[in-house]
């Protein structure tokens, strides 16, 4: 006869996929679905979160969530909770890298207090001197690595440390072929303990975390346009602080703290730029990030 279990459980949820959630506990993995409370608070668990989940007998190895613990931060794109670090990767070459892109995720970070890190894959076709000289002066980490030939890998092993991380990118950039060099993936487990997890992974892009070097790496689906609108709405006056070398420029402008570093005349940012104290190309992304926000309403933000 089975023994009830009346204490809840705590656990990370380290896979979520069509409404069936993987959680990690001390009595080992459970697969569980969440209360019917989350969807009247407009609530998702993510993977990343730290759940309390009950089991109603010893032995059974499905569950329900019956709550989510405090975040730290989460994030809507990837759907990942309480990260500590991400790992912004892109190609040195081929795909060519994209600025914006990189700027856009840096902002994110900062705005969510997530330690940005640049991932530069496939040095041994290009060594990425430029994207170096750009973010490492902007006062970013730069790993330049190579999946191919496992160039930096103790490094960037060495950054994952004990902590929760994400790795992004676009598709193409090498990001599986990175992680699948990094760590032996441990699906089979998860896989083997219910087939309802994977009900609708033919419509759900999902985040699962693997144990890596210490840590936790939380893989992620590529993407093609990320538009801040979508996925990190930012008042235009919040811009600025995302583009951390800027700081030491703020009310030094002509129009003081009200400049917003475009078409203003006498402003301090814009003549760094020019005297080559900043990155043009992360200038150029905080006005595209800033024109992409400026109409936004009040209303509109979280």
């Amino acid at each position: 006869m089975s023994t009830l279990i009346p204490e809840p459980l705590e656990g990370l949820i380290c896979k979520g996929v069509g409404g069936f959630y993987a959680v990690e506990t001390e009595r080992g993995l459970y697969v569980c679905k969440a209360r019917g409370l989350f969807r009247k608070r407009g609530l998702t668990p993510l993977a990343g979160d730290r759940a309390q989940i009950a089991v109603t007998h010893e032995g059974d190895r499905e569950a329900y969530i019956e709550a989510i613990l405090p975040r730290k931060n989460a994030l809507i794109r990837p759907p990942v909770a309480n990260l500590e670090r991400m790992f912004i990767v892109v190609a040195a070459t081929s795909p060519e890298p994209s600025c914006l892109v990189i700027d856009k995720l840096i902002a994110i970070c900062e705005r969510k207090e997530i330690d940005p890190v640049l991932v530069v894959n496939k040095v041994d076709l290009d060594p990425g001197d430029a994207l170096a000289e750009v973010y490492g002066g902007a006062g970013f980490l730069v790993l330049p690595v190579s999946a191919e030939t496992g160039v930096g890998l103790s490094a960037l092993e060495r950054e994952i440390g004990g902590r929760l991380c994400a790795f992004v990118g676009h598709s193409g950039v090498g990001k599986s072929s990175l992680l699948n060099r990094l760590m032996p993936v441990p699906v089979a487990e998860v896989g083997a303990l219910s087939e309802k997890l994977e009900r609708g992974r033919h419509t759900t892009r999902h985040v699962e975390l693997f144990s890596c070097a210490g840590g936790l790496i939380a893989d992620t689906p590529g993407f093609g346009d990320l538009s801040l609108v979508q996925i990190e709405p930012l008042h235009k006056d919040e811009v600025f602080d995302c583009f951390r070398e800027f700081a030491p420029y703020f009310g030094r402008c002509r129009f003081g703290g009200s400049c917003y570093h475009d078409q203003e005349p006498g402003c301090a940012v814009k003549q760094a730029v020019e005297d080559g104290v900043l990155a043009r190309s992360r200038h150029e992304s905080y006005l595209a990030m800033l024109h992409e926000v400026k109409d936004l309403k009040a209303w509109e933000l979280p």
